[in-house]
């Protein structure tokens, strides 16, 4: 027997299927790791990067466990992506591709060094940004692609690599959901790219806020380093700000915290791994519901969120909205997705293409479809043992038959 025939709704319309209020593994998580990380950062009496030894320790540590050469601890994901942006000159005029399916901060990070972000379409399976899209909307302006390893499934990057050559521009990662992901063995910090990471409250690591960039290269690392510190250099004591720039500096207290994440990462990922195929095989059966696909070439996914799409004729305009709130009132933590970017008032608030939102959604129609009826779970889903995982497809699949009935 199925899971959709197990679901399926009895003459007497017994009970929703539910789980229990604390069923599921809390987030975030920590214990005396952080505990003690805290105090040290306290007890050191330097709480800023400048004085301290937290920040930097967790930078080595940070770009060791994504395979680059060196890592910069910022505020956020968000200014990770800028800073990228300006190692890399980009400015007014300049065009940088992003996938229309991603969280505002991959375009506005764009529009806030005054380029324009072109939003491209993204595969229907992975839900990533596709060599094919990008080459369609490539121009003589594209200085860069900024691909987003979304959920955690790294994009094509050799692909990319190839397009952005051709057209003399660079790649840089939206790696917010990727922390130790990896693609044919090559780790996401291995990349010859930067790649920029977000430890916002609910990402797979976190002190509440805060981001990180790693680079492929000394001079990048430099660049970026003077940036983020409102253009001094390291040891400076005498206001040497030698360039422009932003304060985007990490305090101790945060690197103290991530550090301890840190140490977590690789069990939980090789946790969400497991779990998060068993999800696949559960509710592979369920008519109309559709979860994102994997890559072959994918060899590490760390599994930010669990990636679900309504298809078919059987579900209204609204039902994806109300299997959300269904999941909600069940105890299964789910949130609708992002809508395409170019479908935000925050979008057209800074530079864009000389566009329409009807053409911006004729050229990215996976982009609509994923964000009209797509969804997503929270990770800590897949950190749950697998008797509870099952009672989460049980869940899922029979608030999916409620939603779908006439």
């Amino acid at each position: 027997m199925t899971i959709s025939e197990e679901s399926a709704p009895a003459a007497d319309a017994a009970p929703a299927l539910s789980l229990g209020p604390d069923e599921l593994p809390s987030w975030p998580q920590y214990d005396d790791g952080e505990r003690t990380a805290l105090l040290r950062a306290l007890e050191q009496g330097q709480w800023w990067r400048a004085g301290g030894s937290e920040v930097s320790s967790f930078e080595r540590e940070f770009a060791a466990y994504n395979g680059a050469p060196h890592a910069l601890a910022v505020n956020s994901g968000t200014d990770a992506l800028e800073l990228a942006l300006r190692v890399h000159g980009i400015g007014p005029g300049d065009e940088v591709i992003v996938p229309a399916f991603t969280f505002i901060s991959t375009s506005l990070a764009v529009q806030n060094t005054g380029a324009v972000p072109v939003p491209a379409d993204v595969d229907p399976g992975h839900q990533c940004l596709t060599p094919a899209s990008v080459r369609a909307v490539a121009t003589a302006r594209t200085r860069a692609i900024l691909p987003v390893h979304m959920a955690g499934h790294m994009a094509d990057l050799p692909e990319l690599h190839k397009i952005a050559a051709e057209f003399d521009a660079v790649v840089i990662q939206d790696a917010a959901h990727a922390q130790g992901a990896s693609r044919d063995g090559v780790l996401v910090g291995a990349d010859a790219s930067i790649a920029c990471y977000s430890f916002q409250n609910g990402k797979l690591m976190t002190a509440g806020e805060g981001g990180a960039l790693t680079f492929p290269d000394r001079e990048s690392f430099d660049r970026a380093y003077l940036l983020h510190a409102v253009g001094r250099p390291p040891q400076d004591t005498t206001y040497q700000h030698v360039t422009g720039g932003m304060n985007a500096r990490m305090n101790e207290f945060s690197g103290a915290v991530l550090r301890s994440q840190l140490t977590r990462m690789a069990g939980h990922t090789r946790i969400r791994e497991e779990r998060g195929a068993l999800l696949d095989e559960l509710l592979a059966p369920v008519a109309g519901l559709r979860s994102q696909t994997r890559d072959p070439q994918i060899t590490a996914n760390p599994h930010y969120m669990y990636l679900l799409t309504l298809e078919g004729d059987r579900f209204g305009p609204e039902a994806r909205d109300r299997l959300v709130e269904l999941l909600k009132e069940r105890n299964v933590p789910a949130c609708v997705n992002f809508p395409p970017v170019y479908r935000t008032d925050g979008f057209w608030a800074g530079a864009t293409e000389d566009v329409t939102v009807a053409e911006l959604a004729a050229r990215c129609p996976q982009a609509e479809l994923i964000g009209a009826r797509g969804l997503w779970l929270h990770h800590r889903i897949m950190l749950a043992d697998p008797e509870t995982v099952h009672r989460v497809a049980e869940v899922i699949a029979s608030a999916v038959d409620e939603v779908g009935r006439p």
